[in-house]
């Protein structure tokens, strides 16, 4: 069975005043969560916040979600009740439309929502562990070509000489999400500390997975934010028309 591994270091060093206090959880186990969905683009509309999990949001008075602001998280949505259905990623930031959350374009629905559970990079480092660690395999059963990453994450697997066949995965830490296309694009799978002997343990209809990355604690790693599209900046008031010569008398 060949091998292909991928680790790049990608800590940082924490200045003082982000280093976190002792006795205190920011984020990740123990942290905190809240969610504010809204039933109409731009956040507008009926609203509901959560700080923990619901199974169907038709019972807060929800039946579709238009946009969503992430206080704190991360969260895991589904695009039907009950956990089931597609899978979307929500990191801190705003989501001012549906396409924002989901790159997959087959559906704008909503309907469950629960935490992301993710371990903080204090429990990492007390642990003396890799703060991410994920093995992909290409056939079912961890068989064939396998391919490590540690601390990174892959826009294209194509790229670091992997194929886009994935048909199972070890996550030994941290906590990740696969993509169906390169980029970043199209379904969406998340992949927590377990092993998924089939691409059916993880949902998918078939064994493909071409971009992978790292779901972090935003508390530690805000360049990984999701921020949104900035509005375009408006166009500076034209000079006021200079004041007219005095004529002579």
């Amino acid at each position: 069975m060949s091998v292909l591994y991928l680790q790049v270091n990608m800590s940082e060093p924490q200045s003082t005043a982000e280093q976190m206090p002792a006795g205190k959880s920011h984020g990740g186990i123990g942290g905190n969560y809240k969610i504010t969905l809204y039933e109409l683009e731009n956040f507008q509309g009926k609203k509901c916040e959560l700080s923990g999990e619901c199974q169907n949001l038709s019972e807060k008075g929800l039946d579709k979600i238009g946009s969503i602001k992430v206080e704190s998280g991360p969260w895991l949505s589904f695009e039907r009740q009950s956990y089931g259905g597609e899978q979307f990623v929500l990191e801190k930031g705003d989501y001012p439309r549906w396409d924002t959350w989901s790159n997959s374009h087959r559906s704008d629905y909503l309907m469950s929502i629960r935490p992301l559970k993710i371990a903080s990079l204090i429990e990492k480092l007390e642990n003396d562990s890799a703060e991410h660690k994920i093995h992909l395999f290409e056939n079912a059963g961890y068989n064939g070509r396998k391919m490590e990453i540690v601390d990174d994450d892959v826009p294209s697997l194509w790229g670091h000489g992997f194929q886009d066949r994935v048909a199972s995965i070890k996550v030994l830490n941290g906590t990740w999400v696969g993509y169906e296309y390169p980029g970043y694009r199209g379904r969406q799978y998340v992949f927590e500390k377990n092993e998924y002997q089939h691409w059916n343990d993880w949902k998918g209809n078939q064994p493909k997975i071409q971009s992978v990355r790292r779901i972090r604690d935003m508390q530690w790693h805000k360049r990984g934010c999701f921020t949104g599209t900035p509005a375009a900046p408006s166009a500076p008031a034209p000079a006021p028309a200079p004041a007219p010569a005095p004529t002579s008398s």
